[in-house]
């Protein structure tokens, strides 16, 4: 678990926020507005995720005190959201847009690849759990997993086969039997960026890595209300 080391307590309110929309309760760590509140934050979704399970326990005095003072009302707790959003330098908002950098980890997944048409490494990772799932010969544009990539991360479904092929050239299982043939993407970003990944997940418990994978889905799926 992250640490909270970025934690204020305005952000309960955001919080609190984001429970009550429907459907009420404990968000996925990784749905999409649970992302983009972590993103707004600068608090790592897991650290969110379990706050806001806080939410739901009213585990403290302060979780108690703020559900009874907002916890029904609904308007009054937007109009609170809204001058916390409003406040001259919140989330350093002002220090990121002028420049200044920001010391950001986990906020680079949902962030696209410089040179690489809008990929993230979200759908990197995904595509490598993908991959984990195929033979070589199944890494194809007419394979129906493939194509469901695709459509779930709006990303055309040749840019996942090349990724694919891509984590063929990092794979050395792969590589030790049939050679690491000269590929079009040798040196590019989006080559850069898949051995990165690789790097992080490639050699590691291909369970973990699909559980991670599922959980990052959550980021695409639509909410039902």
């Amino acid at each position: 678990m992250p640490k909270p080391t970025n934690w204020s307590d305005e952000y309960w309110l955001l919080l609190l926020q984001l429970y009550l929309s429907r459907p009420v309760g404990v968000k996925p760590v990784y749905s999409r507005p649970m992302v983009d509140l972590s993103l707004e934050l600068h608090v790592h979704p897991q650290v969110l995720h379990e706050r806001m399970g806080a939410i739901a326990r009213l585990d403290t005095p302060r979780v108690e005190h703020i559900w009874r003072t907002y916890g029904n009302s609904p308007r009054r707790l937007a109009r609170a959201v809204k001058l916390i959003r409003s406040m001259n330098g919140f989330n350093n908002a002002g220090d990121f847009y002028d420049g200044v950098d920001t010391c950001e980890t986990f906020e680079l997944d949902f962030r696209p690849i410089d040179g690489c048409d809008g990929l993230t490494p979200v759908v990197l990772i995904l595509t490598l759990d993908l991959y984990f799932r195929l033979v070589p010969d199944t890494m194809v544009a007419a394979t129906p997993e493939v194509v469901a990539l695709a459509h779930l991360t709006s990303t055309p479904v040749e840019t996942i086969v090349k990724v694919m092929a891509c984590f063929r050239n990092h794979d050395p299982y792969y590589s030790r039997y049939v050679g690491r043939p000269a590929s079009e993407t040798d040196g590019t970003p989006l080559d850069v960026a898949c051995r990165t990944i690789w790097q992080r997940f490639g050699n590691g418990n291909p369970e973990e890595l699909a559980t991670f994978a599922k959980e990052l889905g959550e980021y695409y799926r639509k909410i039902k209300n």
